[in-house]
């Protein structure tokens, strides 16, 4: 005869009902709770509801770049997407270059494997002309009220401004990203950037400069050394925190020198602008007139 106990019936378990009588106070987890995870364990371990969202918010930012669908960068996708950012982005990544905060990296604090060239480009276009423009104004000023002086517009300026900015911006970030490939290929542990990466650190960290050559117009020359020097220990902070970590395993002779030069290299920029563009103008030559004497002819009767 066939068995009247089926198999596949529910049955309760006596067992369980047994235990939970035994220990009434005993906590049970529903698997329909959206939280699993109580509240006070949560705040036990430190996280808020903010550091919550803000870590999906970046996990969910990585997750999407890494989706991101790879282009040649000859195309115009692979520029348009260097263009496409959010504006709380650059104003972030500008407070960051301006208040540089000792142990943040600025590639791995704001940038997370999204740079931009967006605020690099405005930022070199925006230094270009405050230079060239405080550069005329302040010459205007100096030779204001003198008689033999007549203003000329000095459009060269521009020019020279930015072939300096963006040779600064564009060539340095190479020169710099071909070294740390190439000891990156010599020693695994280190820290590798990518050339976008590299080029959107040096156009941030010029953010600085634009307040200080403004204040060049003004002609004394103690306030603007003052305003160079604290720019450059800003922009200098940012570019030596940020790119520490790729060299410090190398060898010693290594670091000295590529530190040395991504200093020596920003003291050169801002030195030579400040020197070419707000040079103490020469004296203007005196305005003489010199007598002529004119003589007559004796006429002939």
């Amino acid at each position: 005869m066939a068995s009247t106990n089926d198999p596949f019936q529910f049955q309760e378990f006596e067992e369980a009902g047994n235990l939970l009588e035994a220990n009434r106070n005993a906590t049970t987890i529903s698997i329909e709770d959206d939280d699993i995870i109580p509240e006070k364990q949560r705040q036990a371990a430190g996280f808020s509801p903010d550091d919550e969202d803000a870590l999906a918010s970046d996990d969910k930012t990585e997750l999407l770049s890494g989706l991101k669908k790879s282009v040649p960068f000859w195309t115009f996708e692979y520029y348009q997407r260097l263009f496409d950012v959010e504006t709380h982005h650059v104003k972030e990544r500008i407070i960051g270059s301006v208040l540089p905060w000792p142990g943040k990296n600025f590639i791995h604090v704001y940038l997370r494997k999204t740079p931009d060239l967006y605020g690099p480009f405005w930022i070199c276009t925006t230094l270009v002309f405050a230079i060239a423009i405080s550069g005329n104004i302040s010459n205007f000023l100096v030779h204001l009220g003198k008689p033999n002086y007549k203003y000329t517009p000095e459009f060269q300026k521009v020019t020279i401004a930015a072939t300096a900015i963006f040779s600064y911006a564009w060539l340095v970030p190479l020169a710099l990203w071909g070294f740390l490939l190439w000891r990156n290929n010599k020693i695994i542990n280190l820290v590798s950037y990518s050339f976008m990466e590299i080029v959107c650190v040096y156009g941030y960290s010029l953010a600085i400069y634009i307040p200080a050559v403004v204040l060049w117009i003004l002609p004394y020359e103690w306030l603007r050394w003052c305003t160079i020097v604290v720019a450059l220990c800003l922009s200098g902070s940012v570019l030596v925190m940020t790119f520490w970590p790729a060299v410090r395993e190398d060898h010693p002779k290594v670091i000295i020198a590529i530190m040395s030069a991504i200093v020596v290299l920003n003291v050169l920029l801002a030195v030579g602008c400040k020197t070419y563009f707000f040079s103490k103008p020469q004296a203007l030559p005196a305005d003489k007139s010199a007598a002529i004497e004119v003589t007559k002819a004796p006429s002939t009767t």
